[in-house]
């Protein structure tokens, strides 16, 4: 039977562990897996351009001896000249997975529910799997462990926030997130997350006052205040985010040893200040990287 990976909901804790683990491995040893995926091929569906996701997948695919191709708005026209299902049932035939970039979350879950290969969601606005994984594999190869750490996120409740609020909770991590008032996460997805920190007994709190989550934190994370698709709300939102930058004042509240992440791309001079980007206590690029080593052990999961 098929898996899919449209968002931390569809893993478990120990298979969680588990990706953790064989990233790693990869990434230490990548002449192990230079054939893991031979006759293999993988589909790349976006509507949504990105730099990372794209790369990090299709040289993933290619290390370990796969094949992708990128399918763009133009090539594919999802949804408009052709049907999801169409798609989903068409590219069943050929491939033997797909990496889908969208807007719209219900459209990652109608392919899912069409196609005979599994699906993985490589973004859309509800969730970001593969970047929160990553960023756990990211955290632990930091600290060398993920227990007793306290991640603070400040800036936007968004998809990226979504995905790392449910797993840090799934994975017993205390969370701090600290949003504009008008900018809170979605309200389902608090639930769920604390759900999950229930029964991990992981603490999630939310406040208005960036000052408050960043007291004390291992992991100071932030991502960009307008993201793709609300370039007309850009004036406003940088006006009302102005306090939530992450700059050099904001960080010395945090623990000496802390760390600085950004999922990119990064709007220098508005989230997260030149000098704290570029310290000492910046892991951005070894967070990027990390995102094709756990892809890369997702794919293996999925396509074996």
């Amino acid at each position: 039977m098929k898996k899919d990976l449209l968002s931390v909901q569809d893993l478990g804790p120990q298979e969680i562990f588990e990706l953790i683990n064989l990233a790693e491995d990869i990434k230490v040893n990548p002449d192990k897996y230079q054939d893991a995926l031979k006759g293999k091929s993988i589909g790349l569906i976006f509507q949504k351009p990105s730099t990372r996701t794209r790369v990090s997948f299709e040289i993933g695919m290619f290390q370990m001896g796969g094949h992708s191709i990128y399918l763009g708005s133009s090539e594919i026209g999802m949804g408009g000249r052709e049907s999801v299902k169409d798609v989903a049932c068409v590219l069943s035939r050929y491939l033997n997975g797909i990496v889908a970039r969208t807007y719209k979350h219900e459209v990652v879950e109608e392919l899912a529910k069409y196609s005979a290969i599994p699906i993985i969601n490589g973004l859309s606005d509800v969730a970001h799997p593969c970047q929160a994984l990553g960023d756990m594999f990211t955290i632990e190869e930091k600290f060398g462990t993920l227990e007793r750490i306290t991640i603070s996120y400040i800036g936007d409740g968004n998809n990226v926030l979504n995905s790392l609020m449910c797993l840090a909770s799934k994975l017993g991590i205390n969370m701090k997130v600290a949003t504009p008032k008008n900018y809170s996460p979605d309200k389902d997805m608090v639930k769920l997350a604390k759900s999950f920190a229930a029964k991990s007994g992981s603490k999630l709190d939310f406040s208005n006052d960036p000052k408050w989550a960043a007291k004390d934190s291992d992991v100071l994370y932030t991502d960009v205040w307008v993201s793709m698709g609300q370039e007309k709300e850009a004036a406003r939102r940088i006006r009302e985010f102005k306090s939530f930058q992450l700059n050099d004042k904001l960080v010395k509240l945090a623990k000496k040893t802390h760390a600085v992440m950004h999922c990119l791309p990064a709007h220098r001079g508005q989230e997260i200040s030149d000098s704290v980007m570029d310290s000492r206590h910046s892991i951005v690029y070894a967070q990027a990287e990390n995102r094709m080593h756990i892809q890369k052990a997702i794919l293996l999961k999925l396509l074996k």
